[in-house]
């Protein structure tokens, strides 16, 4: 199950760079979704842990968006028309919520994870040593 996880997030994680990438040549894309499918393999250890390391690169993709939106439109021209003010105000808005989205969204997988991980460690096992009844010798 961890297998279909990891190729989901990993494709997730793939378009989210794709879009954020525009006209990027299939190389670096592929070279993106290896080196994140190697990254969640690597590192994770269960399925929420992986989806709040695949929503963590989402939301840092949703946060570099407008940052690439305003440098290519500063490319472009000196002052930039009212259309691309717009462009930029849209990018700004909708990358920065979808940003805090998915950050915030990975943060609340992270701390499920370490809440399960700080239990387990906490508490190994639930059962209790049995102690042995001492045997008394009667004194005559």
């Amino acid at each position: 199950m961890i297998i279909l996880n990891l190729i989901l997030g990993t494709l997730v994680t793939t378009i989210g760079f794709w879009i954020l990438q525009g006209a990027a040549a299939q190389g670096i894309v592929v070279l993106w979704a290896i080196t994140v499918g190697g990254f969640l393999w690597w590192r994770v250890r269960s399925i929420t842990e992986l989806w709040a390391w695949a929503t963590l690169l989402l939301g840092l993709e949703s946060f570099a968006w407008p940052i690439q939106v305003m440098i290519q439109l500063k490319g472009v021209s000196e002052t930039p028309s009212q259309d691309q003010m717009e462009t930029m105000l849209m990018a700004v808005v909708l990358g920065l919520f979808s940003s805090v989205f998915w950050i915030a969204f990975s943060y609340g997988l992270f701390k499920r994870t370490w809440a399960a991980s700080t239990d387990a460690t906490d508490h190994p096992s639930q059962t209790r040593p049995v102690s042995q009844p001492t045997v008394r010798e009667k004194s005559r």
